[in-house]
């Protein structure tokens, strides 16, 4: 027997290109007993076997659908409050402000010296430049440079 049909309309199903009668022929020749069958065509006819049990649906569908969504347990909504939602922000910011505060405590207790002054800078903040002699007082900054030890250029001779 020639199954040449029976396999082009095989790749028509497999390609999704079949008509329902191309498929009730399918079908109906899988649901056939016969042992002259070719093996290459008998490992199809499992996947027919069970189209044909999947066709109907019954006339107790509707019944048994509406009898499973009763039974399914009822979800009811929960109303979330604004304070709720913004919960994980404040988290955030109270962490950050503690950051913020232990990090500005450890720089005050490990010795941050920015109001420490010493007396060579607090004599140049002192001394302002008048408009009647702005020479002297360029000698005067000049100096009060040269005198301090880490402002002194190297290879300076006294």
């Amino acid at each position: 027997m020639d199954y040449k049909y029976i396999e082009q309309l095989l790749e028509r199903y497999f390609e999704a290109e079949t008509t329902l009668k191309e498929e009730q022929i399918l079908k109906a020749f899988f649901e056939q007993n016969d042992e002259e069958m070719p093996a290459e065509l008998r490992q199809y006819r499992s996947l027919f076997a069970a189209m044909v049990q999947e066709d109907t649906l019954g006339d107790d569908f509707d019944e048994r659908l509406l009898q499973m969504t009763e039974e399914a347990p009822q979800v009811k909504a929960r109303t979330i409050s604004l304070a709720e939602r913004l919960k994980p922000l404040f988290r955030a910011a109270a962490v950050v402000a503690i950051v913020l505060t232990l990090s500005n405590a450890l720089n005050q207790s490990m010795g941050d010296n920015s109001t420490w002054v010493d007396e060579n800078s607090y004599a140049l903040e002192q001394m302002e430049p008048s408009a009647d002699e702005p020479a002297m007082a360029y000698e005067q900054a000049g100096d009060s440079l040269l005198t301090d030890s880490l402002f002194k250029p190297t290879g300076y001779l006294e």
